[in-house]
């Protein structure tokens, strides 16, 4: 989407949306790329229908899945232009927007269990993330996840270096470009909601994704294997536009706060189960061969994967990594 047509969604958005504009409702628009029946899709729905109640109807938020507003690239663009006022996209997505410590979140094997991820977001280190963001004119207001990637390709990849040379989708981030090269694989970054065309027409070879997102953009009836790698993680962050964010009456921001801890608790508590259906789902087609890697391979990936942490460190800044290693250790894991 062009900048003016942005600018002209934004002066529009902003209108409508304004607290001053309504004084009986105001509308929050909330735009993601995803399905709606993705753990961040139910999540936006519950969100919905919490914030709805608890303000009696004072606030309407209208939920806009799949892209149907914005690609990757605009969202952030829009967010920030008052043409949306709230996001959810992929934590990868800040670092192009100058946000690049959020790129910690893309490096491989860094969250050893669902324990230690929890201990980084809900702990001093989530909060100081998200502080990164108030001079980009954005509030995080929660994590949400999705769970943990699979590698998929055209031809079976049992090994690192089975992905020698295949073109495989990226989002823009320059750990999961780092992560690729390692494998001797070639990245090409892309939009989400392009990448099951680029699959059909062998534009791309293969992607990663957590099952759920795989399932729900059918990717499965045109990747023939998939490898069970668990290689990295893949998680949001509910965002906001501050000004508008800090613009609404008191009591109606707090009972939205109050909607939105609610409904990252269902988001979250669903993304484990919504993987496993969807690994369950796709398997039963049959159009898609998964591997579970054996103990041997699985210590291959990692050894491929494990330098880009020391090859990221200027970038996503050394200290912030040994934070996570430091939770890893808390929760007796060694890095």
């Amino acid at each position: 989407m062009k900048l003016s047509k942005l600018l002209c969604a934004a002066a529009f958005g902003c209108l409508l949306a304004s607290p001053a504009f309504a004084q009986n409702q105001i509308v929050i628009k909330f735009s993601h790329v995803v399905a709606p029946d993705t753990p961040k899709g139910k999540g936006a729905e519950k969100f919905k229908e919490l914030a709805e109640a608890r303000t009696n109807g004072k606030v309407k938020i209208e939920v806009y899945p799949n892209s149907q507003l914005y690609k990757d690239k605009e969202e952030l663009e829009a967010l920030q232009l008052g043409a949306v006022q709230m996001l959810a996209p992929s934590l990868a997505k800040f670092g192009p927007l100058g946000a690049k410590e959020f790129e910690v979140f893309d490096l491989p094997y860094i969250f050893p269990s669902k324990e230690v991820l929890v201990r980084v977001t809900n702990g001093p280190v989530g909060k100081q993330l998200f502080q990164k963001l108030e001079s980009k004119g954005i509030t995080g207001l929660a994590y949400w996840d999705n769970g943990f990637k699979i590698m998929s390709a055209n031809k079976p990849i049992h090994l690192p270096t089975d992905m020698k040379a295949l073109k495989l989708r990226i989002q823009s981030s320059k750990v999961l470009d780092s992560q690729m090269r390692a494998l001797g694989a070639l990245p090409q970054v892309m939009a989400f909601s392009e990448v099951y065309q680029a699959l059909q027409t062998g534009v791309v070879d293969g992607t990663e994704n957590p099952p759920s997102n795989m399932y729900t953009q059918k990717m499965h009836e045109v990747q023939k294997h998939a490898t069970l790698t668990n290689h990295g993680y893949l998680g949001y962050a509910v965002i906001v536009n501050k000004k508008f964010w800090d613009g609404l009456p008191a009591d109606v921001r707090t009972q939205l706060e109050g909607a939105m801890k609610d409904a990252t608790t269902f988001a979250n508590d669903i993304a484990q189960k919504e993987n496993d259906d969807a690994l369950a789902a796709m398997k039963a087609s049959g159009k898609t061969e998964f591997y579970t890697p054996t103990k041997e391979e699985t210590d291959a990936w990692r050894k491929a994967l494990l330098p880009v942490h020391k090859e990221m460190e200027g970038r996503v800044g050394k200290e912030l990594m040994e934070s996570l290693y430091k939770e890893a250790a808390a929760a007796g894991f060694k890095m």
